[in-house]
């Protein structure tokens, strides 16, 4: 914090007052490829994220800096005039959302803002909705907005889906906007109804462990499945009066999975309804104190991922396998797959010894060095002090 602030001041001089701010990065517990099927997902917010130095300015200029990124520079914009730029890179994220906030938000002055993200460089742990909404609460609170952050996340995933032009869901930003320390969220991404639950972890840790293996098939995979499961859908229709497969219970499924024609799209069914149901279950599993039961779940989750999605991939694979060969409680992969990371629960007495054995086994298997990262469960995004 302290070497941001300094940045900022190298960077866009010392007068007038300032502000820091945090927005974190997020983690998917469990509740995969199930939020365009109307089912639930269940991510928390981390304590790695990004920090934000901000100050009003006396003109219209909208200027950002990055200290993760400081050979763009100080990029420059104007209120006027804020639209997508491919020379801008980075900033696209900031810039969209002051676009989309000025649409129903008086923004009557530009800002300084300088950024710092220690989440770790394609990690798939969202460094992009964390810029999002810590710009969101620059916004709000230099220019004392009166918005609520539902409505933050909201228009956070409208600058990225049409500023920026990523069909993103909205997992991301809520998580991130309405975290809570030591809680993850149980979010109905149709309904955008959430329940906040306690995390007990007091003899566990949380590893992210990232594969280092880019993502090269998700996004074409990923329009493949959506519409693999649009299709079992309409079959389904047929016989049952449900709007997703959200709706559908295993029960449901397995007496009407005959109508789904194709071996393929049926494997795609089953995953979303069972995952969907899984999610479910694995909250009331916490609420009950129980991460035994709660890791069983995450293991069944990647199981189901690997062989009936089929978006794992044999890093993924050879991560997750490594880890349950450690005595991993839970270990899955998160994120969109082919690649990106997994997440573990660990006994805190045996994080060391996991890192190292997982990491050997890992680069036996794939030639690749994995990362790991032992994860905080923090809050969501907030001004961080009164003044600097």
């Amino acid at each position: 914090m302290k070497k941001l602030e300094q940045e900022f001041i190298e960077q866009f001089g010392e007068e007038g007052e300032r502000a820091l701010y945090f927005a974190p990065g997020r983690v998917n517990l469990i509740g995969e490829h199930t939020d365009y099927n109307g089912g639930h997902v269940f991510p928390c917010a981390l304590s790695v994220g990004t920090y934000a130095v901000a100050r009003k300015r006396e003109d219209q200029k909208v200027r950002f800096y990055s200290m993760n990124f400081p050979s763009h520079g100080i990029i420059e914009s104007s209120l006027d005039s804020l639209i997508y730029s491919d020379e801008d890179d980075w900033a696209n994220y900031p810039k969209g959302v002051i676009a989309l906030f000025q649409q129903d938000y008086a923004i009557p002055q530009g800002v300084d803002i300088a950024y710092y993200g220690n989440i770790p460089n394609g990690a798939g742990l969202s460094s992009s909705a964390s810029i999002e909404l810590a710009t969101a609460v620059v916004l709000r609170d230099l220019f004392h907005l009166s918005i609520e952050m539902v409505e933050m996340v909201k228009l956070s995933q409208k600058a990225e889906n049409e500023f920026v032009g990523v069909n993103c869901g909205i997992m991301d930003q809520f998580a991130i906007g309405m975290g809570k320390k030591d809680h993850a969220v149980l979010l109905n991404c149709d309904t955008l109804t959430y329940k906040q639950t306690p995390i007990r972890l007091e003899d566990h840790a949380l590893i992210i462990a990232n594969t280092n293996k880019r993502r090269g098939l998700a996004d074409s995979k990923y329009n493949e499945r959506r519409m693999q499961c649009e299709e079992a859908l309409k079959a389904l229709q047929e016989e049952l009066d449900v709007t997703s497969l959200g709706d559908v219970t295993e029960e449901q499924f397995e007496a009407y999975k005959h109508l789904i024609i194709d071996a393929e799209t049926r494997k795609r069914a089953r995953h979303a309804v069972y995952e969907n149901r899984r999610t479910m279950k694995a909250v009331n599993f916490l609420n009950e104190g129980d991460v035994e039961a709660f890791g069983k779940l995450m293991n069944e989750s990647h199981v189901s991922l690997r062989d009936d999605y089929e978006v794992t991939g044999n890093e993924l694979d050879a991560m997750v396998e490594a880890s349950w060969k450690e005595g991993a409680v839970g270990s899955r992969m998160t994120g969109a797959g082919f690649g990106g990371c997994t997440i573990s629960i660990v006994e805190k007495d045996n994080v060391e010894a996991f890192i190292k054995n997982v990491g050997v086994s890992y680069k036996h298997q794939t030639g690749l060095e994995g990362d790991f990262y032992v994860v905080e469960i923090g809050d969501g995004a907030h001004r961080v002090v009164e003044g600097i």
